[in-house]
C-alpha cells in the first residue's frame, strides 16, 4: 500500500475523539495517511546530556533536583507566579512558571526530574520559562544525579528523554505530546506494510531508505544520521514526482501535432532569419546583440517544429526582449497565422502597440491595439477584422481573451511580464487558438532553482547582454535628511536638458502612515523645489486617457519631471530621462527597485538612481504617527541595490530575503506545497531528482501507466506550475 492510499479515518487511532478530530482537521489531517505525512517542523535531540552550565551552546538536557520554590507577583496579570529553583551536578538554575500554578503539584522539593529547556541570564540568575520536565523514578533518582549522562541515555526509563523527539506545528486543541502519541500509534499499526513509491534502483543508487523506514525515522529517528537519511529520502521523493509532473507536461506538449495553416516559409541560409524578419532588421539603425540573435534563432527553430513552442524569455530591463517578440510575431505571420501580445497594464500595452506600429506597419504588418477601454464604435469593426484574419498582430491587455474576441488563426501568443498574469488568464488566451506557440517574457529575472521548479517544462532563454552604448546606472544611497543634495544634483541635470522621475510609495496622504505621497510631493516639487521645470503626476487612480497624455507629454519633453507611484515600474521608455529618485526606498521590494531603476539608463548619457531612505525612526509629525523604521531587511535590500546592477544577482538575493512566492506570484495561485522539500535550500537534490525523472520518462514514455508508481495520486494533486 502506498502512503497516500492509507485513507483509514483518524478516529481509528486510540485517543482521537471529536475534539481532536476537529483540531486535526484545521491542519488538513483527516486520515491516517495525512497524519503520517504531517512532518515535524524540527527535532529536539534529547539523547545527548547538556548540563546547565552549557546553556549558551544549546538547550539544556539534564537531570535536576528541585531545591526550593517561591512565589512572586506578576505585575502584568496581578497574580502570583511560581519560581522553582533546581540544580544539577554543574550549577543552579530557576524555572519560571508563568500562568502555570499547577506546576506546584508536579515539581516537588527534593525530587529528581529530567529537564529540557532554553536558559538565559536574567535579573542576575539563570532562568528558563520554556521547558519540559519528567519525573525520574524514585528508585533511580540518586543514581541519576551521580551519573546523569548514563541515565539520560537509558530510554527504558523515560518517555520523552534519551531520544530524539519531533516538534510539530500546533494549533488550538493540539499539544506536542498528543501528536507524538497519535503518530506513534499510527506508525505501530500502519507503517510496516507501506510500499516504496520510488523505483528500487533509484533507492539503491542514491542510498535512500525504504518508505516504511523513512516514515518512521522522519518522526522518531534513532539517530541524527538516520534522521538526515530520512529527510533526504522524503525530499528526493517529493522532488522526483515534481519532476515527473513537469516532464509529463513537456511530454504532452511534444505529442501535440498541430495542423499547419498556409505554406512553410524558409529561414535564411544561416537558419536564423526569415525573409520578413530580414526586412525589419534592415530598417533598424542598430544590429541585434548576440543574445537577441541567439534567442531569435531558437524561437524560429521552435516555431518551425512539429509541436507548439513553449518558451520563457528572461532578460534584464532594457535588454531588447520586446524587439525579439516582434521578430517572433513576424515568423508567426509568415507561417500563415496571427500573433497576440498581451501586457498587464494599458500603459505598457499602449507603448508596445505604438512601437509595433512604428516598426512593423512599414513592412506590411497590420497592427491593432485592443483594451477594455476601447469604445464600442471602434471595437466592433476591429473584432470583425481580427476574426476575418485582416489583423496580423494585436497588442492589448486582458481584453485579448474576452469572450467576444475571436481569431482566424492565432499562431503565437506573447505574454509580457508573465508573473502578473494568473494560470487561468494564460489558459484563456491560449484557448483562442489551436495549440498556438507560447512566448512568455519576464524582465524580473527568475533564479535557476525557481525556473526549474515553476517553469521546468518550458525551454528557457536568457538575454544577458545589453545594447551597445548603454552605460551602467550609477546608484547612490541618500538619507532623507540629505534630500536637498539630491534635489541640487537633479536640478543640474535638468538644466543640462535631461528629465527625471520621482517615485513615492503612496498616491495620497495616509494619516496612518508617516510616508510621503505622490500627490502632495508633486505640488511641492512644482512650487518650491523645481519651479522652473514643468512637473507631471501619474498614478493608478488616473483615467487611462489622462495617463496616456501625461506619458506622451513626458516623452516629448513637455513635462520635465514625472512624479509617480510604482505604476511606472514597467512600460515606460524615455531615453532622455536620466535621473530616478525613489523616496522611502526601504519600503520597496528588490524586484520593484530594480525595475524602477531600469526606467533610466536607456539613452547614451550617464544615468543616476537615488535611493532615499528614512534616517530617523519617525517621519513627519511625531505626535501620533506610527514609526517608520529602517529594518534590517530594508538595509539589506538597499545594500544589494547599491552593490549590484545584474538583475539575476539581485533576483537571487531577493529570493533569499522574500522567498519564492513573492517573486513568482505563486503564493495565491493554487500551487502544490511540498511537504518537506525546499526547492531553494535543496537545489542540488532538485536538479538530481529532475534529471532522474526526465531520464525515466525519456526511456519509458508509458511510465505513467505503470502500476508500481503512485503517479495517479501525484497527478491528482494541485498543479505545481502555471500553464
Amino acid at each position: 500500500m502506498f502512503l497516500r492510499e492509507l485513507t483509514v479515518s483518524i478516529d481509528a487511532i486510540k485517543g482521537i475523539g471529536p475534539v481532536s478530530i476537529h483540531a486535526l482537521a484545521k491542519k488538513g489531517i483527516y486520515s491516517v495517511g495525512s497524519l503520517l505525512c504531517y512532518y515535524p517542523r524540527t527535532w529536539e535531540d534529547r539523547s545527548q546530556y547538556i548540563p546547565l552550565k552549557d546553556f549558551s551552546s544549546s538547550p539544556v538536557c539534564t537531570v535536576v533536583q528541585v531545591i526550593a520554590r517561591d512565589w512572586f507577583p506578576n505585575s502584568r496579570t496581578g497574580k502570583q507566579d511560581l519560581k522553582v529553583y533546581v540544580a544539577d551536578t554543574s550549577t543552579r538554575g530557576v524555572l519560571v512558571c508563568f500562568n502555570r500554578p499547577f506546576m506546584k503539584n508536579q515539581l516537588m522539593v527534593g525530587k529528581y526530574y529530567w529537564l529540557w529547556g532554553s536558559f538565559q541570564y536574567k535579573f542576575g540568575e539563570l532562568q528558563a520559562s520554556v521547558f519540559e520536565v519528567e519525573a525520574v523514578p524514585e528508585e533511580t533518582g540518586y543514581e541519576a544525579m551521580l551519573d546523569p549522562a548514563a541515565r539520560l541515555l537509558d530510554k527504558a526509563l523515560s518517555q520523552h528523554f534519551g531520544r530524539i523527539l519531533p516538534v510539530y506545528s500546533l494549533n488550538e486543541g493540539l499539544t506536542q505530546n498528543m501528536l507524538r502519541r497519535f503518530i506513534e500509534q499510527a506508525l505501530s499499526h500502519y507503517a510496516d506494510p507501506l510500499a516504496d513509491e520510488l523505483p528500487g534502483y533509484l533507492i539503491q543508487q542514491h542510498q535512500l531508505l525504504p518508505k516504511s523506514q523513512a516514515i518512521r525515522a522522519i518522526h522518531f529517528p534513532r539517530s541524527l544520521a538516520e534522521l538526515h537519511q530520512a529527510q533526504k529520502t522524503i525530499k528526493y521523493e517529493e522532488l522526483f514526482y515534481l519532476g515527473v509532473l513537469i516532464g509529463k507536461r513537456a511530454q504532452d506538449r511534444r505529442s501535440t501535432q498541430r495542423a499547419r495553416c498556409g505554406h512553410s516559409v524558409p529561414t535564411s541560409r544561416s537558419g536564423t532569419v526569415s525573409p520578413l524578419q530580414q526586412r525589419l532588421l534592415e530598417r533598424l539603425p542598430f544590429t541585434l546583440t548576440q543574445g537577441q540573435g541567439e534567442v531569435m534563432s531558437a524561437i524560429n527553430q521552435d516555431m518551425n517544429g512539429p509541436y507548439p513552442m513553449a518558451r520563457l524569455l528572461q532578460g534584464d530591463v532594457g535588454s531588447g526582449k520586446t524587439l525579439v517578440s516582434f521578430l517572433a510575431a513576424l515568423r508567426g505571420v509568415e507561417l500563415g497565422g496571427q500573433a497576440a501580445l498581451m501586457a498587464p497594464t494599458e500603459l505598457l500595452a499602449r507603448q508596445h502597440g505604438e512601437n509595433a506600429a512604428g516598426l512593423l506597419e512599414p513592412i506590411g504588418i497590420r497592427v491593432a491595439f485592443l483594451t477594455g477601454n476601447l469604445k464600442a464604435k471602434g471595437r466592433a469593426p476591429l473584432l470583425k477584422r481580427l476574426s476575418a484574419g485582416e489583423i496580423d498582430l494585436v497588442v492589448g491587455t486582458h481584453a485579448l481573451f474576452s469572450k467576444e474576441v475571436q481569431y482566424k488563426n492565432l499562431r503565437l501568443v506573447v505574454i509580457d511580464e508573465q508573473h502578473r498574469f494568473g494560470v487561468l488568464q494564460r489558459q484563456a488566451i491560449m484557448s483562442k487558438g489551436a495549440h498556438p506557440d507560447l512566448l512568455m517574457m519576464s524582465a524580473t529575472p527568475i533564479p535557476r532553482t525557481l525556473a526549474l521548479t515553476i517553469f521546468g517544462d518550458l525551454d528557457i532563454s536568457i538575454i544577458r547582454d545589453l545594447p551597445p552604448g548603454r552605460k551602467p546606472i550609477k546608484t547612490h544611497l541618500a538619507r532623507e535628511s540629505n534630500e536637498a543634495k539630491v534635489y541640487d544634483f537633479v536640478r543640474d541635470e535638468l538644466a543640462a536638458g535631461r528629465q527625471a522621475y520621482f517615485v513615492y510609495p503612496l498616491i495620497e496622504t495616509d494619516e496612518r502612515k508617516s510616508l510621503k505621497d505622490a500627490k502632495s510631493m508633486a505640488t511641492r516639487l512644482a512650487q518650491q523645489v523645481f519651479p522652473r521645470h514643468p512637473v507631471g503626476l501619474i498614478h493608478s487612480k488616473l483615467g487611462e486617457e489622462e495617463k496616456r497624455q501625461t506619458m506622451e507629454d513626458f516623452r516629448s519633453g513637455a513635462i520635465r519631471i514625472l512624479v509617480a507611484t510604482s505604476v511606472v515600474e514597467v512600460g515606460v521608455d524615455v531615453p532622455n530621462a536620466n535621473c530616478m529618485v525613489i523616496a522611502h526606498a526601504e519600503r520597496f521590494g528588490l524586484s520593484a527597485l530594480h525595475q524602477l531603476r531600469g526606467r533610466v539608463g536607456r539613452g547614451e548619457t550617464q544615468s543616476y538612481c537615488f535611493l532615499v531612505y528614512s534616517d530617523s525612526q519617525t517621519l513627519g509629525d511625531t505626535s501620533a504617527q506610527p514609526a517608520t523604521v529602517l529594518t534590517d531587511e530594508g538595509k539589506a535590500r538597499l545594500k544589494v541595490m547599491l552593490e549590484n546592477t545584474d538583475g539575476f544577482v539581485i533576483a537571487e538575493e531577493d529570493l533569499k530575503l522574500r522567498g519564492p512566492g513573492h517573486i513568482t506570484g505563486t503564493e495565491q495561485s493554487g500551487y502544490l506545497p511540498l511537504g518537506m522539500a525546499d526547492p531553494i535550500r535543496d537545489a542540488p537534490l532538485l536538479e538530481q531528482a529532475r534529471l532522474d525523472a526526465f531520464a525515466m520518462l525519456e526511456q519509458d514514455p508509458d511510465l505513467l501507466q505503470r502500476e508500481h508508481l503512485p503517479v495517479a495520486q501525484v497527478l491528482s494533486r494541485t498543479t505545481p506550475f502555471p500553464v
